[in-house]
């Protein structure tokens, strides 16, 4: 059955049917004309982000279930980039009228499985029709009673620290764009991105004087605190050990490894500046520090090169 024989009220009861038990912060959840979200806090947290086919994603190298997982952890890491806690998600979906309702079935199911994650749920959204998928999901997010991290609080004397993987999900992508579906544990990294979710909130807590989701590539997103903070921030090739297989696929493909590790987007890993005398929660680890002055270098230089993704240039 495609979407458009299904009817939008029709897919949204097949959608709805996927979604799962609503989190607790949902108190009117898909049905009605809007949901009702307690916000325990006072203060809403809000991000969106838009996901076009061609561009963000490919219907064959991924199932909907693993698209839709993507689709949600870009939003609910950004939630958790400002120390917050991820509440709700909405979510728009546009698809041509024969795209099988089956498949947004399973792109809704992958949503939800996401925001479980961080007891998060989907709270509503809409349908309509276009030439080409597009996805647009909103993340609503709570602080807890804490003050949110922004990018524009590093000083000097700070020190740079990193919470997950990076480069994971560039190299997958890189290994699908040659034609292969190995090795695995790259593929599956740019299919499924591990977040750090819980890392956010316990930076927030231990100090983190800014904070940033790595979605566009290391280099670019620390250059987004560097500018909004007034500083400059160097990082050491040291602290980026070479996993086996990424080094194998990148002797394969001609690629420098160092590329996918510090300007490959889509794993979502947390890069945060903390005082110097500050201690770093578990699953943090130091990459680097904070200067006066301007922009991100590498071992003391300018990288040569794009430092990550160009939305309008990619």
């Amino acid at each position: 059955m495609s979407v458009a024989q299904a009817g939008e009220f029709g897919l949204i009861s097949r959608v709805v049917s996927k979604l799962g038990k609503a989190g607790p912060a949902v108190l009117v959840g898909p049905g009605d004309d809007a949901a009702l979200v307690a916000v325990p806090d006072g203060r809403v947290i809000a991000s969106v982000d838009m996901l076009i086919e061609g561009r963000h994603f490919r219907r064959d190298w991924a199932e909907p279930f693993d698209i839709g997982r993507r689709a949600a952890a870009a939003n609910l890491a950004d939630i958790s980039a400002m120390g917050g806690t991820a509440t709700a998600l909405l979510v728009g979906l546009a698809a041509p009228a024969d795209l099988d309702a089956a498949w947004a079935e399973e792109l809704a199911a992958g949503m939800a499985d996401e925001a479980a994650r961080v007891g998060a749920s989907v709270a509503g959204g809409d349908t309509t029709s276009a030439s080409s998928i597009m996805i647009s999901v909103t993340a609503l997010g709570d602080l807890d009673g804490i003050e949110p991290v922004l990018r524009g609080g590093a000083r000097p004397g700070d020190v740079v620290a990193l919470a997950g993987r990076v480069g994971y999900a560039a190299a997958g992508y890189t290994v699908l764009s040659r034609g292969f579906r190995t090795p695995k544990l790259l593929v599956d990294a740019y299919r499924r991105p591990e977040v750090p979710y819980a890392l956010g909130p316990a930076a927030a807590l231990a100090g983190a004087t800014a904070m940033i989701d790595v979605s566009d590539g290391l280099l670019a997103d620390l250059g987004h605190i560097a500018l909004a903070s007034g500083v400059s921030i160097d990082i050491s090739k040291i602290y980026f050990a070479v996993p086996e297989q990424m080094r194998d696929a990148a002797r394969a493909l001609g690629v420098d490894a160092y590329q996918w590790l510090l300007t490959g987007g889509d794993d979502h890993a947390l890069a945060a500046t903390f005082p110097r005398a500050a201690a770093l929660p578990d699953g943090w680890r130091v990459i680097g520090s904070v200067s006066s002055g301007e922009g991100v270098t590498v071992d003391g230089k300018r990288w040569i090169g794009s430092p990550g993704w160009d939305h309008f240039r990619a």
